[in-house]
């Protein structure tokens, strides 16, 4: 839900949008793209496999045209109990939060630092600065996900780069949370739950900042939220 609510945002500037997962359909966010009059490609792609990430950078670099901004959307989120968090789960929890978001960064930034130019956006979450009950996996992940966002804003920004990363602080309104947390969700009410389409224009205003008052970090929640 976010990363189509992020792909519809820019395209309504005019981008052309570049959607990628792992599996699952990706016709219905290319045709509300399209229905935009903006362009959409879909590419499946795994982010933790070293070569498809390597050849999806080059295939839009060479095919569709250079990088502009990237956003790096992968989730994650699972809740197991310290004794019952088995290592084949932890492994690919940070597999998907941390060293895919190396993977991205990484080939990304070889093509900006060529032009001194671009953007690169980071999905945090509340577990990126705190751990939680049954989120050891998750948070020890998104800490890592941080960690390399600062490195890289640090390292890149002098040459042109900016990197920023996005602190969600809150339940966002898909089902898949209202199906991990489903009492949580009921309980937070119209108020309480972040709408996708709204955090989406964060992620447009950080691309958006002038060079010379970038943000590295941002926190989102909503009003009513508790912190």
């Amino acid at each position: 839900h976010l990363g189509a609510a992020i792909a519809q945002r820019f395209a309504r500037e005019g981008y052309h949008i570049v959607a990628t997962r792992r599996r699952g359909d990706l016709t219905a966010l290319v045709q509300a793209v399209e229905a935009l009059g903006a362009s959409a490609t879909a590419i499946h792609s795994d982010a933790r496999d070293e070569q498809q990430v390597i050849d999806l950078v080059a295939q839009v670099e060479t095919t569709l045209g250079p990088i502009a901004v990237t956003v790096f959307n992968v989730g994650g989120n699972v809740r197991h109990g310290i004794v019952d968090t088995t290592a084949q789960v932890y492994r690919k929890v940070w597999e998907m939060c941390a060293f895919a978001g190396f993977l991205v960064g990484r080939e990304v930034a070889k093509r900006m630092l060529a032009r001194q130019a671009g953007t690169i956006l980071f999905t945090g979450a509340s577990a990126s600065l705190r751990g939680g009950n049954g989120f050891a996996a998750f948070a020890g992940g998104k800490h890592a996900l941080r960690a390399l966002a600062q490195s890289m804003a640090r390292e890149l920004g002098p040459q042109g780069i900016h990197v920023a990363h996005v602190v969600v602080d809150g339940l966002i309104e898909n089902t898949n949370t209202a199906q991990l947390m489903p009492e949580l969700y009921a309980s937070k009410g119209p108020d309480g739950i972040i709408r996708p389409d709204d955090l989406a224009e964060v992620y447009w205003q950080l691309h958006h900042q002038p060079r010379t008052a970038w943000t590295f970090e941002l926190d989102v929640r909503p009003g009513v939220e508790p912190w």
